[in-house]
């Protein structure tokens, strides 16, 4: 059985068709539109071009965002145009097939513990670092949902008061200084520090402070700009201290590092290690948890997505509608 995962992020639509192994067989692509019928247009598009191609069951959908407990809904996405949109029932509705929604981080984490990084973990967070943070928390593989199917939301945790403003409509969230959109402010506030022609992302940002994007921070940092490895290492210190909190909560086994600024986790993961091993509540008196990169890399979330409509499709087999 063929399913469609869809990892609806802040800037891309992504698809892919995935089969039980979690393979992920052919894909597509496209960004993420700012209305809230383009987007459900560009899903709806994804699927039929997939579908085209193969012969699937069922839709996943990673969500950036509140997802209801039942699965069906989106109620708020700092970074989508949804607001309390039914969006499982009317992408189903147009498609003629099973649809399942679920926060993209919880799609990722699950993803991890079943083919992964966090495989058999019995406490596991998974922190997906992107446009912002999604953040998951899986106990013997049982994703943890809280009372009202939000939680658990790290990317805005407040670790900076009166920081950086945040979508979210709050200032100094833990996403606005440790992700790919953080990567790229930062390095933005350090060019002052920084005569225009002395680093590579001085003159783009001369010529252009549109060229300073997280994902050019990071390129840059690997060709050793001297500019981008300082925001490299601020990264790297807010991901540390962010994960000391989370630790002090939840007290994981394993925390798997995911999203696609972890393409990066060479030129930063090893000093977020020793900065979270130094500040964690207890430090040098407790076991901490390994941190480890996600296995399936950018792609967990739509394979996530596609298990979890994989088990919704087997559902219907088995009992003519889903859980």
């Amino acid at each position: 059985m063929l399913t469609v995962g869809i990892d609806v992020g802040g800037t891309s639509v992504r698809a892919g068709v995935v089969d039980a192994r979690g393979a992920v067989l052919d894909t597509t692509r496209a960004p993420t539109p700012t209305g809230a019928q383009a987007l459900e247009d560009a899903i709806v598009h994804a699927v039929e071009e997939l579908a085209g191609r193969h012969d699937v069951a069922a839709v996943g959908l990673a969500v950036a965002g509140f997802v209801t407990a039942d699965r069906r809904s989106v109620r708020f996405a700092p970074h989508l145009a949804w607001r309390g949109v039914p969006v499982a029932d009317r992408v189903s509705a147009r498609l003629g097939l099973p649809v399942v929604l679920e926060h993209d981080a919880n799609a990722a984490a699950l993803a991890e513990y079943r083919f992964g990084a966090a495989r058999g973990a019995h406490v596991a967070v998974l922190v997906a670092l992107g446009t912002g943070i999604g953040g998951a928390l899986l106990v013997d593989g049982r994703v943890f949902r809280g009372a009202h199917g939000v939680a658990p939301e790290l990317g805005h945790l407040r670790l900076v008061p009166d920081g950086r403003p945040c979508p979210c409509g709050k200032r100094g969230c833990w996403e606005r200084y440790c992700s790919g959109t953080a990567l790229a402010a930062t390095a933005v506030e350090l060019l002052a520090e920084y005569p225009a022609a002395s680093t590579v992302l001085g003159r783009e940002a001369a010529g252009d402070p549109r060229a300073v994007t997280g994902r050019r921070v990071a390129g840059a940092a690997r060709d050793g700009d001297p500019l981008a490895q300082r925001a490299m290492t601020d990264l790297a210190r807010w991901l540390g201290e962010g994960l000391a909190l989370v630790a002090d909560v939840y007290d994981p086994e394993v925390v798997v590092i995911g999203g696609g600024v972890s393409e990066s986790a060479p030129l930063f993961l090893d000093d977020a290690r020793q900065h979270y091993a130094s500040v964690v509540t207890g430090a040098g008196h407790r076991p901490l948890a390994r941190i480890r990169t996600a296995q399936l890399g950018d792609d967990a979330g739509i394979v996530g997505a596609a298990a979890l409509a994989r088990d919704v499709a087997m559902d219907v087999v088995r009992n003519g509608r889903p859980r």
